[in-house]
């Protein structure tokens, strides 16, 4: 199980054949890496089913390869534009996920690959970015001029990128870090870094063109990709509001809501998660959530509310369909700005 989708095999993968089983989508969310919060968000799970579907079915007919099969309904796995109700359940092709020997934080990658043969989840998240917004991890790790821009240090809006930039970073060691270019190479095992990165491109390229017809900017994102028989297909879930960050009207309309609410309403909660992964770090521990001294906790019923909105409206905007009963987007937008 990941922090907010479950995971069934109904057919296992092999070394040389995909195997087939379902996502299924819970109400569940997870900030800060933490895994299951303390509250649901009602109607979350199916929204980012509808999305991750839509937008599984334009890379399908873009020419993308991908693992998704279809949406479920009463045991069919059928279209999404088939569905009579919201989906939360989600068929896909399933690949080897060999297990990840390690020592504190130190990963034998070459013992996942010589366990992965020729089908397998790539070990890495590759990330995109259209925008710099508030949040962005780049603010951080990195100065404008490593990118090109002509700033001493970043503004406090976001900055538009005229190219995107396209970064590796590890997906299952207990704490993800970004990589340069030559780890990223190592840690793809057979599949080839400079594909991953066409990929991605082309992923950022259709979200991006679907979040415009919205109304929507599309500021960044990720992808995770398995590689079968030489090929690299898309996999996980792709362009949701938990894997991508979405403006509209200059507010954010993305999982970084919940994100900043609970930076500032629980300011010690996040301060400790930083803690306790420093520490992690410094003391060689994989676990960092064990050396973690405080605990989240649930959100008011009101913030709840305005996250199954932000969630709810910003999937019918952007499939272009009144999947869910839910305000408009500009109203749910609001309700964000009074936060």
């Amino acid at each position: 199980m990941t922090s907010v989708k479950e995971f069934r095999i109904d057919e296992e993968a092999t070394a040389d054949k995909l195997g087939s089983g379902a996502f299924v989508f819970t109400d569940d969310y997870s900030v800060f890496d933490w895994g299951k919060m303390p509250n649901q968000i009602p109607d979350k799970g199916a929204s980012l089913c509808t999305m991750g579907a839509y937008n599984f079915e334009l890379l399908q007919d873009a020419g993308v390869p991908t693992h998704y099969q279809g949406v479920v309904e009463d045991g069919s796995v059928i279209p999404l534009e088939a569905a009579t109700r919201p989906p939360f359940e989600m068929a896909i092709d399933l690949t080897q996920v060999p297990d990840l020997p390690h020592e504190g934080r130190t990963y034998d990658y070459d013992a996942y690959h010589a366990a992965a043969g020729k089908n397998y989840l790539i070990p890495l998240e590759i990330v995109f970015r259209n925008e710099v917004p508030i949040g962005s991890s780049l603010r951080r790790r990195t100065d404008p001029e490593d990118h090109g821009l002509e700033f001493d240090t970043w503004p406090e809006g976001a900055v538009d990128l005229e190219t995107p930039i396209v970064e590796f970073s590890t997906k299952y060691e207990e704490g993800d870090r970004y990589l340069s270019r030559e780890e990223a190479d190592v840690i793809a095992g057979k599949a080839d870094i400079e594909v991953l990165e066409a990929v991605a491109r082309e992923v950022n390229h259709a979200i991006t063109e679907q979040a415009e017809k919205a109304g929507l900017v599309h500021q960044d994102g990720k992808i995770e990709c398995l590689y079968y028989r030489g090929e690299i297909r898309v996999a996980d879930v792709v362009g949701t509001f938990d894997e991508n960050r979405f403006s509209y009207e200059g507010v954010q309309l993305s999982k970084e809501v919940i994100r900043q609410h609970h930076k500032r309403t629980q300011p010690d909660w996040v301060d400790a998660v930083t803690d306790a992964k420093e520490r992690a770090r410094a003391e060689d521990v994989a676990d960092w959530k064990s050396l973690c001294e405080r605990e989240p906790q649930p959100l008011d019923e009101d913030v709840i509310d305005i996250a199954r909105a932000i969630y709810c409206a910003g999937t019918n905007a952007y499939v272009g369909r009144e999947i869910f009963e839910a305000p408009s987007l500009s109203a749910a937008i609001g309700a964000v700005q009074r936060l």
